[in-house]
Parts: structure tokens; C-alpha cells; sequence
């Protein structure tokens, strides 16, 4: 199989995936490196084909569904409450986004769509500084919701959770 045969078959592979499929078992799969599975996302993504990078692996951008955004500030222990908010309302929880001072807009991808990808991702927090932590807690998240009522609940119970951030740039609390 030559690179551009492989780069179809990991086409496929994202296609039809149920989930992400991570690099290491995209890697083994093909008899090659993860670096060069890497390099095999990147022309595949240049040749125009949507593909996101999740924690837990690549998988193909999703089309349906309202995209909003919603900024947030809360402490570290309060990001599984805000992430489960979102799912629990059936959105999706596309990436985070930070301002930083220096580097401008750094964002993050998530696509966390339940409660065990938010778990997962919990988990993994632990061991490291989330995004936010630069910024002082203030972040956005970019979700793909259902309709705009979803949207709205996702919302009102963040307010009522107090990690909502307002125009006025304080939480809702």
C-alpha cells in the first residue's frame, strides 16, 4: 500500500468510525509511525476533508446541529458541572477558547458530546492545567446544539450554576 492508498483507508476508517479513532491504533493498523499518521491528517485536511482532533482521537467533523458559543468563568473544580450542563441539554461541547495576551485566540478541541467523554476528560485534566487556567478562568465554548432551546437551557442553568460570564464580566452568581 502506497501513502496515497493509506490515506484513503484512513479516510474510510474516519468515515465510518463510531467514535474517535486515535493515532496510535490508526498507526498500528497501517505498519507505520504515529508521526507519519500525523502527516497523513494534515494532507488530508489540506485536500479539504473536515477532520477534528479530539482527546480521545480523529474523527470527521459533524454538519448538523446550530453552532452558538457560551463564555464561561469557574474555578477547576467546577468544569465537570459546567461540561455536563452542556451535554446533559444535548449539545456538544466543540473545543474552548482562551485570549491569551500573547498568542492571541488558543483553542482547544473537545467534542465532547456525553457524560463519559466528559469524565474522560476530567480525568485527563488532572494530571495537567486546563486552557483556562491562562486566562484566569474566562473561556468560551463553541457547541453544536440541537435547536435554540437547548441553547437557552444550557445557558440559564449555567447562570444558575454561577459560571456563566456576562457582559458586564462577572458570573451570573
Amino acid at each position: 500500500m502506497d501513502a496515497q492508498e493509506r490515506r484513503q483507508a484512513i479516510a474510510r476508517r474516519l468515515e465510518e468510525a463510531s467514535g474517535p479513532v486515535s493515532a496510535a491504533v490508526l498507526a498500528r493498523e497501517h505498519s507505520v509511525s504515529r508521526q507519519i499518521i500525523v502527516g497523513d491528517i494534515a494532507l488530508l485536511r489540506a485536500a479539504g476533508l473536515d477532520i477534528v482532533a479530539t482527546p480521545r482521537g480523529y474523527k470527521l467533523g459533524e454538519t448538523t446541529g446550530l453552532i452558538r458559543a457560551v463564555a464561561c468563568l469557574h474555578t477547576a473544580g467546577q468544569t465537570e458541572a459546567e461540561l455536563l450542563t452542556m451535554v446533559d441539554h444535548g449539545c456538544t461541547v466543540i473545543d474552548v477558547v482562551v485570549d491569551h495576551p500573547i498568542y492571541g485566540q488558543l483553542t482547544g478541541q473537545l467534542s465532547l458530546a456525553s457524560r463519559y467523554d466528559v469524565g474522560q476528560f476530567v480525568e485527563k485534566i488532572q494530571e495537567t492545567v486546563p486552557l483556562s487556567a491562562l486566562t484566569g478562568g474566562v473561556h468560551l465554548h463553541h457547541l453544536r446544539c440541537p435547536d435554540e432551546e437547548a441553547y437557552r437551557r444550557v445557558c440559564q442553568e449555567l447562570d444558575k450554576l454561577g459560571v456563566l460570564y456576562t457582559q458586564n464580566g462577572e458570573t451570573g452568581d
